[in-house]
């Protein structure tokens, strides 16, 4: 690999962009695919399926083999809330790969003894979310059952383009929500991306089972192909 190309695709990690390393492997011939320049791409389609899947291929084009090398940002996923869900749900994506980080102003929920080894934030979701680079490749999950603590951090969420936005409540509790993030200008189309109630439709009742189904539906929203994509 170029030198070049090392330092291109460590300014794109840097950055939280996916990139893509193209080799064909006959001629050893290598190119540089950035996520700016991927929707006009010959290749988008199985490009962008091997960067939802999250890995590296050999696929074949045109008569050739190729070898596309992904370099995924890590996924990340944000808890607004100390509670008993989150504390079952922060080890099932620490297994599954995720950095987590858990918000909570609440000290005595937010503490290590309830999270050890775990990133914890005790300030406000307007204080902390700031500093997260919170971004398309981040999993939102807001638990709390505070409006206090959980409407501000959705409207966050909003505005960052996260590929999973998900709230605990019931349906009346939801609509309750959805009044009060209209009410501070929040869109249809970003109330609609909210998943309320969280989690697949499991049965689930316990706070282990809870977050199993809020695995699951977040394992969904970043693997399986959206509507319109390839």
């Amino acid at each position: 690999m170029k030198l070049e190309t090392l330092e291109q695709i460590n300014i794109e990690r840097a950055a939280r962009r996916p990139v893509f390393v193209v080799t064909d492997v006959a001629s050893g011939e290598q190119r540089l695919v950035k996520a700016a320049d991927l929707a006009a791409d010959p290749l988008r389609e199985e490009l962008a399926k091997q960067l939802r899947m999250g890995r590296s291929a050999m696929i074949e084009a045109d008569g050739r083999k190729l070898f596309v090398n992904v370099h995924a940002p890590t996924a990340q996923l944000v808890v607004i809330g100390a509670v008993h869900i989150s504390q079952a749900l922060v080890p099932m994506a620490r297994a599954l790969g995720y950095d987590v980080t858990v918000v909570d102003p609440r000290t005595a929920f937010a503490s290590p003894e309830r999270f050890p080894d775990v990133p914890l934030i005790a300030e406000w979701p307007d204080e902390a979310l700031p500093r997260l680079n919170v971004d398309r490749f981040t999993a939102f999950v807001a638990v709390t059952h505070d409006p206090k603590i959980d409407d501000p951090a959705l409207l966050h969420a909003f505005k960052s383009g996260c590929f999973y936005i998900g709230a605990l409540g019931s349906r009346k509790t939801h609509a309750r929500r959805v009044e009060r993030l209209k009410a501070q200008g929040a869109s249809d189309a970003e109330i609609a991306s909210i998943h309320a109630p969280i989690g697949l439709a499991i049965g689930a009742v316990s706070p282990g089972e809870v977050a199993v189904s809020i695995m699951a539906e977040i394992t969904a929203a970043l693997r399986l192909p959206k509507a319109g994509a390839p």
